[in-house]
């Protein structure tokens, strides 16, 4: 038995995050847990599988983003014969993630925060593995080979799959939600979320995940991309006309909310744009979506600007 299951992990809605089983044989494998709240869900699936918590090997996070990650310790906490896989700059975070939270808590206030993640867990240092650009990990019928990929994330890394063909792209090849997906027509964007958005390093990423000959990438927002040279050609367009929002947005001097606004307009302009031209419906949840992340992708954008005219002084 060998397979993937893409498993809707409910985060604010159905459809905007997922993690991934992988079953081969008598062992499996969980790529990305988003929430505390994910992982009931997660071992549903695997027990729908025939396989127990006992199954697992590993525990892969694209990145510590708390939607891809947030669950990493109660996870690992269930299944006792587990590794958490990460990016070397990611793992200290999994094993002691206070400064994560303190973060997140900034940006989300307190109580959002506990509703959305609840409590954090570390994992335990002996429990977690890094692996280096390039570095590859044998397990079962498949290898992976893993691949540092910054523009989103510094501590972000993609996994290849050699018995797919496919790669588990995390937020480097973007969002592709099911909402947009009408075959030729469908919409893939960049996520450019604060705090590492580069827009050269994230085009770099891109052709990095092309040059491993992958045919489809398994996104985290949201499942299978089938076609990833339309994918490619998509998240260069969109990044390019992100950079041009952040040179733009720049040039304004303006500063704190005045800032994110401009971008935001900018941003969400881009997005209804591209929903027209592929003739994409558009109603209150597409709509929902939409701001959501024409919101974050503008304050990833501002928080840039922001910290570069910090340095500058």
């Amino acid at each position: 038995m060998d397979k993937i299951r893409t498993i809707d992990c409910g985060y604010v809605e159905p459809g905007l995050a997922c993690a991934y089983l992988i079953v081969d044989g008598d062992r499996a494998i969980f790529v990305e847990n988003n929430t505390n709240y994910a992982v009931p869900l997660l071992l549903d699936v695997l027990k729908e599988e025939g396989l127990t918590p006992e199954s697992v090997d590993y525990i892969i996070i694209t990145h510590v983003h708390l939607d891809h990650a947030g669950g990493t310790g109660k996870l690992i906490s269930l299944c006792p014969n587990a590794t958490v896989i990460a990016h070397p700059k990611a793992a200290p975070h999994v094993i002691d993630p206070t400064r994560l939270i303190k973060s997140s808590i900034q940006v989300y206030g307190e109580e959002n925060y506990y509703k959305l993640y609840g409590e954090i867990l570390p994992v335990p240092k002996d429990r977690v593995r890094t692996m280096s650009d390039g570095e590859e990990l044998s397990w079962q019928k498949r290898i992976f080979k893993f691949l540092h990929t910054r523009g989103h994330a510094n501590h972000h890394f993609c996994i290849y799959d050699s018995l797919t063909n496919g790669i588990f792209t995390g937020d480097t090849f973007g969002i592709g939600y099911t909402l947009f997906r009408k075959g030729k027509d469908s919409l893939l964007f960049p996520s450019t979320t604060p705090t590492d958005f580069d827009p050269e390093e994230a085009i770099f990423s891109v052709d990095k995940i092309l040059a491993t000959g992958a045919d489809k990438a398994y996104l985290t927002h949201f499942g299978v991309w089938e076609d990833i040279h339309s994918g490619a050609s998509q998240m260069k367009e969109g990044l390019n006309v992100m950079k041009n929002v952040l040179i733009s947005a720049e040039k304004t001097g303006l500063e704190g909310e005045s800032l994110v606004a401009f971008c935001e307009r900018r941003v969400r302009s881009y997005l209804e744009d591209q929903i027209r031209i592929r003739h994409l419906p558009f109603g209150e949840k597409e709509e929902k979506f939409i701001g959501f992340d024409s919101q974050i992708n503008a304050q990833g954008i501002a928080f840039k600007i922001e910290r570069s005219r910090k340095n500058r002084k």
